[in-house]
């Protein structure tokens, strides 16, 4: 068995009048993500850990904010598209860990259904995706609520 290991990461502004999708899911608050796509910093740091891992680029390469086909789409499509991809080169997820950067809203109660939602999408088990949540200690632009972040570390397998 080849074992590889990717890392991604993402970041977008916030702002209000957005919609706000993290995780898969959509959360009320009074901002959102500045996006092409719905901005899910989350499964797009994913996607880029996941690609990476299989040396197949990044999320940018195959789906560019440049093209009207992912303009406004759900990042799920995409997150499902990348496993599809990493899996044409004969690899699957052995487990993801991934920290979200967010001063507000508080979310680790919306953890569980995020963790839901993203194995459902990914066809893993629940147990290999870990998801947490931080604050920066209203440092930077996410303390400031200007913006949001998320890393991932993935582990694949072929």
């Amino acid at each position: 068995m080849k074992i590889r290991v990717g890392f991604g990461y993402d970041v977008h502004q916030l702002a209000e009048g957005e919609e706000f999708w993290l995780g898969g899911i959509k959360i009320e608050h009074n901002k959102g993500c500045v996006a092409h796509s719905d901005g899910d910093v989350l499964i797009h740091a994913i996607c880029d850990a996941l690609l990476g891992a299989a040396n197949m680029r990044d999320i940018g390469y195959h789906f560019p904010d440049t093209s009207n086909d992912f303009k406004g789409i759900d990042s799920k499509i995409l997150l499902k598209k990348t496993v599809e991809i990493i899996a044409e080169k004969g690899y699957s997820i052995g487990n993801i860990d991934s920290t979200i950067a967010l001063q507000k809203p508080k979310i680790k109660a919306l953890i569980p259904k995020m963790q839901e939602t993203l194995s459902k999408v990914m066809g893993i088990d629940l147990d290999d995706l870990a998801i947490k949540a931080t604050t920066t200690e209203k440092l930077g632009f996410v303390g400031k609520q200007e913006g949001i972040s998320a890393y991932a570390t993935v582990l694949i397998e072929k």
